[in-house]
């Protein structure tokens, strides 16, 4: 019992020991530090951001940074380039330890337990030669004018190199070019004298294409412009011809419309005055039938002994009908006078509108029917009534013609005596046997009215003397001449007998 608790312990003690000497041997590598662990075998086991176990005094621990190391580049003295010029460069490099495992190896074996600054000298020196190689390989102006060529160069130049040790390059960066004849420097001014030429060349095309541009520009400005204003014009004139359009209509319908208006009226006036012709014509023949009847009655008046009151009504009745008549005939030729004119009107008004023109000649020439038949109806009725009025007048006797010749002798004595009124002085100087001049002036009325007397026995074959003497005394007491009436030629008169005579009547 004693020798299995004594194994146990044993055993246990030495899981514990084994235990003690794990944990002592693990280790945890960071990621920018590699861990070398050699010992039992040849080839020794690399750790990075891992963990591992290294066996206690059978395998050692080595670190090998894995962070970058930055080294600056310059050329000890000047280097001469490919066209012979002498310069010196400046660059900054940054470098690494490989993480690769064949370069890590070449690394551990060169650089394990070195420091930084070791390695960096190291890989300086490789940096620089491999400068001084390129330099001479390349001109100046190309060096200057494309660096990231340089820097290509160089380092495709070192990584074989720096390879060998498990070194590699991060970046190369040339940071400048020196030389001491300011050959750079001339080149920058030649340069820059290229630049400003180029610069003003590009200044001059670019004003060039800004000033035709700008022409350009300006002349599309002034196509859309004149393009725009020719749009406006056309518009403007076509609202022009569409108001035009639309006024001619509107003209057109007005004109359109007056006509018809004026139609209308004229055929309402036709009708007027047709209806008005016929109340004339109608007018005229109930006139020309109540003087018809009227002369009948004073025909039969005449008969009755009253036949002189009939004859005077009888001439007033002519002179009225012959101032009606003429009243009519120029109230006829002033319509007539009046409708040329219209017409003439119509027709000037007709020739600026076709439709007008027709229908207000229609118009003119029915008011002219109408008119010209008013008229012919108007002659008609009148020839007519101065055919009654010839039959009434060749119905007068000697008589009737005696008593109209007697009513107008007043006017006639008037007439010849108006010089004499007239008088408003009058200076009478002698007098011609024995008569003095008053007597001479006044005795002339009596002479002129036996001289009318004469004239009118002459014209008409009537005695005017022996009718106005016949209701005299001596007529009808010493001569007994009596007024029984007028035949054909002469005037009928009785005288008494003479003494010695017998008592016959005198024609």
């Amino acid at each position: 019992m004693e020798g299995l608790a004594c194994i146990a312990i044993g055993i246990l003690i030495a899981i514990i020991a084994i235990i003690i000497i794990f944990a002592s041997g693990y280790v945890k590598a960071p990621p920018d530090m590699a861990f070398i662990i050699s010992g039992i075998k040849k080839k020794p086991r690399f750790a990075i951001a891992k963990a591992t176990i290294k066996i206690p005094f059978f395998e050692r621990l080595d670190k090998l940074t894995l962070k970058l190391i930055p080294i600056d580049v310059k050329t000890s003295n000047a280097v001469p380039t490919a066209d012979y010029i002498n310069i010196n460069v400046d660059a900054t490099v940054n470098v690494k330890v490989s993480s690769e495992p064949d370069k890590l190896q070449l690394a551990a074996e060169n650089f394990l337990n070195r420091p930084t600054e070791y390695i960096a000298g190291v890989a300086r020196e490789v940096l620089e030669g491999n400068v001084r190689e390129i330099v001479g390989k390349m001109k100046l102006e190309e060096m200057v004018s494309d660096r990231q060529k340089f820097a290509n160069l160089v380092k495709e130049n070192a990584e074989p190199d720096l390879a060998a040790m498990g070194l590699d390059i991060i970046s190369f960066n040339v940071q400048n070019f020196v030389d001491g004849n300011e050959v750079i420097e001339n080149l920058g001014i030649d340069n820059i004298v290229k630049i400003k030429k180029a610069a003003a060349i590009a200044r001059a095309e670019s004003e060039r294409d800004i000033k035709v541009a700008q022409a350009a520009a300006d002349k599309e400005s002034n196509d859309a412009k004149v393009a725009a204003e020719t749009e406006i014009a056309k518009k403007q004139n076509e609202l022009a011809i569409k108001k035009s359009e639309l006024q001619m209509e509107a003209d057109t319908k007005k004109a359109m419309a007056d006509a018809a208006y004026d139609i209308q009226r004229e055929e309402q006036r036709k009708s007027i005055e047709i209806s008005t012709a016929n109340a004339d014509i109608a007018r005229q023949e109930r006139e020309i039938e109540l003087k018809q009847k009227e002369v009948a009655v004073k025909e039969q008046a005449l008969e009755a002994e009253i036949k002189k009151q009939a004859e005077a009504d009888k001439y007033a009745a002519q002179q009225k009908a012959d101032a009606a008549l003429y009243q009519r005939q120029k109230e006829a030729e002033a319509k007539q006078f009046e409708a040329q004119r219209e017409a003439e009107a119509r027709k000037a008004q007709a020739e600026a509108d076709r439709f007008a023109k027709e229908q207000e000649a229609a118009g003119i020439r029915a008011v002219g029917e109408a008119e010209a038949s008013a008229i012919a109806a108007k002659g008609l009725a009148e020839a007519e009534a101065m055919e009654k009025k010839a039959e009434a007048y060749s119905k007068y006797n000697k008589a009737a013609v005696a008593e109209m010749m007697i009513k107008v002798l007043p006017d006639i004595a008037g007439k010849v005596a108006e010089p004499l009124g007239q008088i408003d002085k009058i200076t009478i100087i002698g007098g011609d046997g024995g008569n003095n001049g008053v007597e001479q002036v006044a005795g002339n009325v009596p002479v002129v009215m036996a001289k009318v007397f004469e004239s009118m026995k002459q014209a008409t074959g009537i005695d005017m003397a022996n009718i106005i003497n016949a209701e005299s005394y001596d007529a009808k007491v010493n001569r007994n001449v009596n007024l029984t009436g007028l035949d054909d030629i002469n005037l009928v008169v009785k005288e008494a007998p003479k003494a010695d005579a017998p008592s016959t009547p005198a024609e």
